[in-house]
């Protein structure tokens, strides 16, 4: 999942380099923390929050047929 929101994520940024996604594992629960270069952040996020909507759903979808949970935090 991990490989997942990184490539989304680069793919939609200027600076593709600056993407970092930490992963951290509780015992029911993934959370995945997205950081991305300042100037980037509104192109993660997008309009309404409709591109952040979309990237948690993917990963949703993708948590759910591993039979897992996971959470997507993006970070400033």
């Amino acid at each position: 999942m991990k490989e997942l929101i990184l490539m989304i994520a680069q793919s939609l940024v200027d600076r593709p380099d600056e993407v970092v996604v930490t992963e951290v594992k509780g015992d029911k629960t993934t959370v995945l923390e997205l950081k991305v270069a300042k100037e980037d952040l509104g192109k993660v996020i997008g309009k309404q929050g409709k591109t952040a909507h979309a990237i948690r759903t993917i990963l949703n979808a993708t948590a759910t047929k591993l039979k897992q949970r996971a959470v997507l935090e993006i970070l400033e």
